[in-house]
């Protein structure tokens, strides 16, 4: 990920609304969620939603299944990956153990 993709990621994540539904769709999973669904289960209006939604998309954090005459949303894992991977790019400074202790963290024990 080059500097200014990981900046537009990063501007779509400095709205609360954005951040909230980008960690709900990570907590959903492969299943995803419907917009309808995101909308209620935060509180957020349609419209609101629908455009918060197109900001994640083009900011390469989230993705998109048309499921007939609705639209199921899920994280992008690749793009959060690449988001992590941007920061930690030089933070170990040639000593892998030191960044070792971020990575357990990180690291999903499902």
């Amino acid at each position: 990920m080059d500097k200014n993709h990981a900046l537009d990621a990063f501007a779509a994540l400095s709205q609360s609304t954005r951040l909230d539904v980008f960690r709900l769709l990570i907590k959903a999973g492969d299943a995803g969620m419907s917009a309808g669904d995101i909308g209620d289960t935060l509180g957020v209006r349609q419209n609101t939603m629908s455009a918060n939604l197109g900001v994640l998309a083009r900011a390469g954090l989230i993705r998109s299944e048309r499921e007939g005459r609705s639209i199921r949303y899920f994280a992008d894992m690749d793009g959060m990956r690449g988001l992590l991977a941007f920061l930690m790019e030089d933070c170990c400074g040639g000593r892998p153990e030191l960044c070792q202790p971020v990575i357990d963290e990180l690291a999903c024990a499902c």
